[in-house]
């Protein structure tokens, strides 16, 4: 999803401004009154993470060496709706490594690190970061190459910041590593049986698995992309959508559980109506889980959904 972008309307631009201006005063305020959290114990790498997922994995990389603040952390909420607070933009101005998407998806970090500047500070950029970086597509963290790439470098930028603890940060990492190869697996039995099944996707969000999954995504690229910047489809594109919804041309349809419009609904209802398993996926990491088990339960749930059909 593109559409983190409505801190760019009048009023929430604004409010901004004015948390910005408040952040400075109180950096520079007296030590008189403590604001915000109590400081991490020393040798603890305090970090921001714009997305839960982002801070999850830093966490399973910087053990007991981190402590992590996620921003956008709730699954049932739409994360482009998000705005940042002063306690938001505290926890950035003391962060050793901030680590944010990019793009686009998440602008409203780069502002909050513009309030704060810190030559202290390592900030990561994941779209930067990714090797496979689809067009209009900011989504990298469901592609495990990037992933990967992205979890190297969290761990150099932690061993750059506590030297005594790089070797812990890269046993970890290891161990990281290790630990996503049963979603590997998953995704090459998913690619070895349905190699070239035609799907639905209501937005870009799955195309990173799709093209290594071998699945064929037949609805057009604009309703996608619509739909992924909050944006009402062509006609023409939604009319096509249905169309092969009532013809039955895909196996699947995979949508967006964080994002819920008259139009995927409708698309979701006429699925149903069809007998077209539907499969949920989320932007942000449900509660409870680590980024590996995430990815692996809705891949289990998607090939469930391909065995149904």
């Amino acid at each position: 999803m593109l559409r983190s972008y409505r801190v760019g309307t009048p009023i929430q631009a604004f409010s901004l401004l004015l948390l910005m201006l408040l952040l400075s005063l109180l950096l520079s305020a007296c030590n008189a009154l403590v604001v915000g959290p109590p400081p991490v114990p020393s040798g603890v790498v305090p970090v921001v993470a714009a997305e839960n997922f982002y801070g999850d994995i830093v966490k399973q990389i910087g053990g007991s060496r981190v402590s992590v603040v996620s921003m956008l952390s709730d699954p049932n909420a739409d994360p482009h709706e998000y705005e940042a607070s002063v306690q938001s933009a505290i926890e950035v101005s003391r962060a050793r490594l901030v680590i944010e998407n990019g793009a686009g998806y998440d602008s409203w970090m780069d502002r909050l690190l513009t309030a704060a500047p810190s030559d202290q500070r390592i900030v990561l950029v994941a779209t930067s970061i990714a090797p496979q970086k689809l067009p209009d597509n900011p989504h990298v963290w469901y592609s495990l190459t990037n992933v990967t790439a992205i979890a190297q470098q969290i761990s150099d930028a932690l061993g750059r910041i506590e030297p005594t603890y790089a070797a812990s940060f890269a046993h970890n990492l290891a161990v990281f590593m290790q630990s996503l190869d049963p979603v590997y697996q998953k995704m090459a039995s998913i690619h070895a049986q349905y190699n070239g099944t035609s799907v639905g996707l209501t937005e870009t969000i799955f195309l990173y698995q799709t093209g290594p999954l071998g699945l064929r995504v037949l609805t057009p690229q604009d309703f996608q992309k619509a739909i992924a910047e909050g944006n009402d489809p062509p006609a023409v594109s939604v009319a096509i959508a249905n169309t092969q919804i009532q013809q039955r041309a895909i196996r699947v349809l995979i949508y967006n559980l964080q994002t819920v419009t008259p139009i995927t609904t409708n698309l979701q209802q006429a699925a149903l109506a069809q007998h077209i398993p539907l499969v949920g996926v989320t932007e942000t990491m449900p509660k409870g889980q680590t980024y590996q088990q995430w990815m692996l339960k809705q891949l289990t749930s998607l090939e469930q959904a391909l065995h149904q059909a």
